[in-house]
């Protein structure tokens, strides 16, 4: 499905900032930033998982789709993404970890990225904590491209995770907004098992 908004600025101009999408923003200088540019009801569960791996040592940033329908409108791809607090935290951090959500329904992490030291150190603590890690067959879930979010940190190299639809679904009782309140001991795991290489 194409994204009905080709940048932020004509996404801006149609959607409500604090009505149909809000920012959250936690800059720690010198860190690594972990975002979700899909947050919200956009790709649900990306930016609870997002806040929790950065915890409380990491920068954190998410954009969230806030509507009560539609919020798959608020999508604008990663290439393309252009909100100017995400740009300006991304330009000032080393490395950046982006969370994204795919919509298949296997239980599934697709690692991507420039970042390759990093991918080894993720595909090794993921496999070893019971996590299926694959690379995603669409070349545009690989997050290899110069433009991607993920890739436009200070060492222009980083880490995309696009967690499948049955994987973020394991991680919570719902992935409805009430859902997404309560954490599944897997969402835990998870969260550690990436922290452990990310921090």
């Amino acid at each position: 499905m194409p994204d009905k908004y080709k940048s932020f600025s004509e996404l801006n101009e149609k959607e409500k900032r604090d009505v149909d999408f809000c920012i959250r923003l936690q800059e720690r200088i010198g860190t690594t930033a972990v975002i979700a540019p899909h947050g919200g009801g956009i790709e649900p569960g990306t930016s609870e998982i997002a806040q929790a791996i950065a915890g409380e040592n990491l920068s954190f940033y998410s954009f969230d789709g806030i509507k009560s329908t539609g919020n798959r409108d608020l999508h604008i791809t990663s290439t393309r993404f252009d909100e100017p607090q995400c740009l300006a935290l991304v330009k000032a951090s080393p490395r950046i970890l982006s969370i994204h959500g795919e919509d298949s329904e296997q239980q599934v992490a697709f690692l991507g990225g420039r970042d390759t030291a990093m991918l080894k150190r993720l595909h090794d603590s993921l496999v070893g904590g019971g996590f299926v890690v694959e690379t995603h067959k669409n070349p545009a879930l690989q997050g290899t491209d110069e433009a991607n979010i993920c890739n436009r940190g200070r060492d222009r190299c980083g880490v995309q995770i696009e967690l499948s639809n049955g994987l973020r679904s394991s991680f919570f009782p719902s992935l409805s907004r009430k859902g997404r309140l309560t954490k599944t001991q897997r969402f835990e795991q998870f969260v550690n098992a990436v922290r452990a290489v990310i921090v």
